[in-house]
């Protein structure tokens, strides 16, 4: 199979694996009066992470643990710039209350954590398990905030005279949670085949490793977020794309990285401390004025966004090869 049909391959299985997850993680989020964003910020972005995890465990058991970090770096980047940048320039975001009073700064947190353990050259056991931490006390404050969400609503639809069994009501959070977990994979394996495909190409263009780990593999695991927040944009489902990205950018270093550094330490050096970690969590400071004015993302905003991607990407295509 050539790489141009791989990468084909890889795009369309990734737009029907969105697909599914996106309209499952909604009805599900219906369902169990939980709110959709809720649904992006956990199943949905862990699920989506998935690539980025492959690739780190892969990469530090290969010794090559700077790859693992730079596809971090490259994949919160393509996540916040790019993505982001085009859901918005295609249609103007609205911002909950949560996403700038927990979310962001909790992207932002993890980002400067990150910044301030590689400044020593080397990722350690004991800063893959701070990591985890943030991650786990991340995810413990927002599903506490969905579960007072979902006892508020429940008791909204006590109030309605009819209510479905519960049998009925399991059996489609069942049928729901299914299709979800489908979808996932369905994602994992589509983003599997086009970061191959996109290797072999990069590899027939005799591009170097380093540029193919900060940018073919950074879009490549980067994939299922931009199927999904696209499909998501398209479908007016704004909560799920939203929580989907930021989730993503908190769970790749806080989760994704702290299981890699688990697994082996990191050392890392050169311009991937200097450059591209400050960066990234230049990005992440950024949101916080830019999500906080007005609670959206206007389309000019995500055009900025976009372009200020395209300057890093042709700062990496000139400066490292």
């Amino acid at each position: 199979m050539t790489s141009e049909l791989l990468i084909l391959l890889g795009l369309v299985t990734l737009v029907v694996g969105a697909e599914a997850v996106v309209r499952a993680g909604t009805q599900l989020a219906g369902r169990l009066g939980i709110p959709p964003i809720v649904v992006g910020i956990t199943v949905v972005s862990v699920g989506t992470s998935a690539p980025e995890l492959a690739v780190g465990i892969d990469a530090s058991l290969r010794d090559v643990g700077a790859l693992a970090v730079g596809n971090i770096a490259g994949t919160n980047m393509v996540n916040l710039l790019l993505i982001l940048g085009l859901s918005a320039a295609i249609r103007p975001i609205a911002m909950g209350a949560q996403t700038f009073r927990l979310d962001v700064p909790a992207m932002a947190l993890a980002a400067l954590a990150l910044v301030a353990m590689s400044l020593d050259g080397e990722i350690s056991r004991l800063d893959g398990l701070l990591l985890l931490v943030i991650a786990v006390a991340y995810t413990a404050i927002v599903v506490q905030l969905s579960l007072r969400q979902r006892a508020a609503n429940r008791a909204q639809v006590i109030t309605k005279e009819w209510m479905p069994s519960r049998r009925r009501v399991a059996g489609q959070v069942g049928a729901d949670l299914a299709v979800l977990l489908l979808g996932i994979a369905v994602i994992v394996l589509g983003a599997d085949w086009l970061v191959r495909g996109a290797s072999w190409l990069a590899r027939d263009l005799g591009v170097s490793h380093a540029l193919i780990g900060l940018t073919v593999v950074a879009i490549g695991t980067s994939a299922p977020e931009l199927a999904t927040t696209l499909v998501s944009t398209v479908r007016n489902n704004r909560e799920i794309a939203i929580g989907n990205l930021i989730g993503s950018s908190v769970y790749n270093i806080a989760f994704i990285l702290g299981v890699t550094v688990l697994v082996a330490p990191i050392s890392i050096g050169g311009e991937l401390v200097r450059v591209d970690l400050p960066l990234m969590a230049a990005v992440a400071l950024l949101c916080l004025p830019v999500f906080r004015t007005g609670r959206r993302v206007s389309r000019t905003e995500g055009v900025v966004f976009v372009v200020l991607y395209l300057a890093y990407l042709a700062y990496l295509v000139v400066a490292r090869t």
